[in-house]
Order: structure tokens, then C-alpha cells, then sequence
């Protein structure tokens, strides 16, 4: 009977993760903002820091759940299917050549959805169960 309960908690424990990363994200930002949708690439570009304004020059505010690792890592699989840790290399390079990014770090999605309210050109990410009145979709992310 332990064993059996055991392995019942083992299966279960393997399989949660593929179940939540079925939830969709989305990127976000306050409904005051003028920007009504972006592009994937869009998307990727200001994101990987390729970009670090939006298409119509405004400049662009990234905001980074850096506080909940697995959204995060669900974001960057969906956008452009690499890992957390192929991200954080792309980055270590980049900060190693001197190429700086400009993002805001939160520790939560209620701290993402609070900055995205009070600044119309920052942009993140949350899962689609978080969305509120207060946020634009301005691209949806799902496999």
C-alpha cells in the first residue's frame, strides 16, 4: 500500500508540470498604453533586447517575472522554445561584450500586473488566468 501511494505521488509529481504549462501567457500592458497589438517577432525583439523600443518609438519598458522561475520559463519555451537556462547564457553574453538590457525585475505576477498599471510603456508577461480590466493583451503566446 506504500508503494502504491508512493508511486501515486511520484506520477503525480511528473506529470503537474506538463499540466500547468498548457495555460496559455499572454503579454501585457495597461490599458492606457497606445499600442494595440505586437507581432511575435515584435514580441522577441523587445524581449531578447534586440529592440528596445515599440514600433511606433516609444520606448519600451520589459518587465521580468524573475521571482517565479517556472512562468518564466513557460514564457520563454512558448516564445522562442528554449530553455531558462539558454536565456540567462544569452544574456550572460551579452552582458559580458557590455551590452546592457533594460528591464524591471518583479518578484510575482501581482507585481507585474501592479507596474504594468502605473507605467502605460512597460510590457510582461503572465499567465492568461491572471489577466484583468486593467491590462491590454497585446499578444497571446499558446502551442
Amino acid at each position: 500500500m506504500r508503494n502504491v501511494k508512493g508511486l501515486l505521488i511520484l506520477v503525480l509529481w511528473l506529470f503537474a508540470p506538463l499540466s500547468w504549462g498548457q495555460e496559455d501567457m499572454v503579454v501585457v500592458m495597461s490599458k492606457g498604453t497606445p499600442i494595440q497589438t505586437l507581432s511575435k517577432s515584435e514580441v522577441i525583439d523587445i524581449f531578447m533586447g534586440k529592440y528596445t523600443a515599440f514600433p511606433n518609438g516609444e520606448l519600451a519598458i520589459a518587465v521580468e517575472l524573475s521571482g517565479e522561475p517556472e512562468i518564466r520559463q513557460l514564457f520563454y519555451k512558448k516564445l522562442i522554445n528554449r530553455s531558462l537556462a539558454s536565456v540567462n547564457a544569452y544574456w550572460a553574453r551579452l552582458k559580458f561584450s557590455g551590452r546592457k538590457r533594460s528591464v524591471v525585475d518583479q518578484d510575482s505576477v501581482g507585481e507585474v500586473i501592479a507596474y504594468l498599471e502605473k507605467n502605460p510603456l512597460a510590457i510582461g508577461y503572465i499567465p492568461i488566468s491572471s489577466l484583468n480590466d486593467s491590462l491590454k493583451v497585446v499578444y497571446r503566446l499558446n502551442e
